[in-house]
């Protein structure tokens, strides 16, 4: 009998740890991931009734081992307006550009493998029509589109936000002075993750810029830049998400389960547990902040929903990756120092980076007033001169 009881336990033993092997291998692969990303856009008709944008996408296939077929592809769409949308008519078209397979007249979307590694495009077509589109502010695209591979048909959402407003010029020209400096807070229009960070700072901050200046750019307009947002459709919370956030102010972008799963996945579970443990243990002896300084730069960057302007305050914004090699590239291509910064109301100035041998303490200085603003001003990118 203890013989037949020793098997029946090896037998459960091994069961188990198959069951935990292929647990494991599971959770390791990548399932259906096909991303989809923006590589170009262009406005080819922008007149006060007419506008008629193209944008180029990719479809990326990012798993190793696997093919992912792509079934379906639509597009619904948000426009954002200072005025009423009633009487604009929008049209949107999806032309599949596959490199083996021509498209059809009709443009249907035929499905398509993507093999491993590789990619497949497409070109979005959007045209409005109205009276006066002059009032619109930006289009919110939501490409949908099923992947369809191991994990069976999973719907997914790529999400293209194209500015329709822009600056005059002559709107850049509000110098304001305090004890260390002169602040141009620059006006651009809605940056968006189609748009680069670099060939920002060139057209709209260069013309105004001279020797010496330093250009500075909120870190959440270089985050949603960088693509570094998601949607919390997106976001999937588990166990550790959905417990941890009730333990955090209802302030903080770590308060819901998708923020708190939004940082999980950047700097990992066993980190953000651990600091969990230990910032709760060092707060109990009146140390806090603790979570933050052990959680990963994350912890202190990311903006939940409501936290920027619209369409994006329906996106938890991460904050932005590469902060040095960016203000770097900067300083190379345009000759103005640059800094990455988070500014806020309550006299509160942080600088995630700067340019080598950039005096960091006049930078808190010039901008500890917030010149950028809160509010919807659209002046992510201030300039800097400093007095002599």
């Amino acid at each position: 009998m203890s013989v037949l009881g020793t098997l029946i336990g090896l037998l459960i033993l091994i069961s188990i740890a198959i069951y935990l092997f292929i647990e494991w291998q599971y959770r390791q692969r990548p399932g259906n991931d096909l991303e989809l990303t923006a590589t170009d856009w262009n406005l080819d008709t922008f007149e006060p009734a007419h506008y008629a944008i193209s944008l180029d996408t990719i479809f990326t296939n990012r798993t190793r081992t696997l093919e992912i077929f792509v079934p379906e592809v639509t597009v619904d769409y948000q426009l954002l307006s200072s005025g009423s949308t009633e009487g604009i008519a929008v049209k949107t078209e999806v032309i599949p550009q596959h490199e083996d397979f021509p498209a059809r007249p009709d443009s249907y979307w035929f499905a398509y493998i993507v093999k491993t590694g590789k990619s497949t495009q497409a070109k979005i077509k959007v045209d409005l029509t109205g009276a006066d589109l002059t009032l619109l502010k930006s289009l919110w695209l939501k490409v949908n589109y099923i992947t369809y591979g191991p994990e069976g048909r999973i719907p997914k959402t790529g999400h293209l936000i194209v500015p329709l407003k822009f600056p005059k010029p002559e709107a850049a020209n509000n110098w304001r002075e305090n004890s260390v400096a002169q602040v141009l807070p620059v006006p651009t229009h809605l940056l968006t993750n189609l748009d680069d960070t670099i060939e920002i700072v060139k057209h709209y901050v260069k013309p105004y810029a001279q020797p010496g200046d330093i250009v500075t750019i909120g870190e959440t307009p270089v985050a949603i830049m960088q693509g570094r947002l998601r949607h919390p459709d997106t976001v999937n919370p588990g166990w550790l998400a959905k417990r941890l956030c009730y333990y955090f102010m209802p302030t903080s972008s770590l308060a819901t389960a998708c923020g708190m799963q939004t940082l999980i996945d950047v700097s990992g579970p066993w980190q953000v547990a651990y600091a969990f443990a230990v910032g709760a243990v060092a707060k109990v002896f009146g140390k806090p902040g603790m979570f933050y300084q052990l959680a990963g730069e994350q912890a202190r960057l990311i903006d939940d929903v409501t936290g920027t302007l619209p369409p994006f305050d329906q996106f938890i914004v991460l904050g932005p990756a590469h902060s040095q090699r960016l203000v770097d590239q900067i300083y190379q291509e345009t000759g103005l120092k640059a800094a990455i910064v988070d500014v806020n109301d309550l006299k509160a100035v942080k600088i995630l980076a700067a340019t080598a041998n950039t005096d960091q303490r006049l930078i808190v200085q010039a901008l500890i007033d917030n010149p950028a603003g809160n509010a919807d001003e659209q002046t992510p990118v201030v300039l800097i001169r400093p007095k002599a």
